[in-house]
């Protein structure tokens, strides 16, 4: 929802200089949202889900799991044997 308000600009370069925007769903603000021109903070309620099917062709995993500062994101392999994460609950800020 975020970028289908701001696609317009990006589109049309109407913006005045480049803009990073970065987006974080954890209060750790992980993912470079302190060195961004606009900050976004979302707020769970529960662990987020991890949707392995798509996961390993969208994701570099090791960057997935190096951007969690409290170590609530783990490798793991999918049934059929690909790579995949797990959320250690305990671990997670929501």
């Amino acid at each position: 929802a975020v970028m289908d308000d701001l696609f317009e600009y990006f589109q049309g370069m109407t913006l005045p200089a480049q803009v990073m925007i970065s987006l974080a769903w954890c209060l750790n603000m992980c993912g470079g949202v302190h060195c961004s021109d606009i900050a976004l903070l979302g707020y769970h309620r529960k662990p987020p889900i991890v949707h392995s099917e798509v996961l390993d062709s969208d994701c570099e995993i090791p960057l997935v799991i190096a951007a969690c500062p409290p170590a609530a994101i783990s490798p793991a392999k999918t049934d059929d044997g690909k790579k995949a994460v797990k959320i250690k609950e305990k671990r997670c800020m929501f």
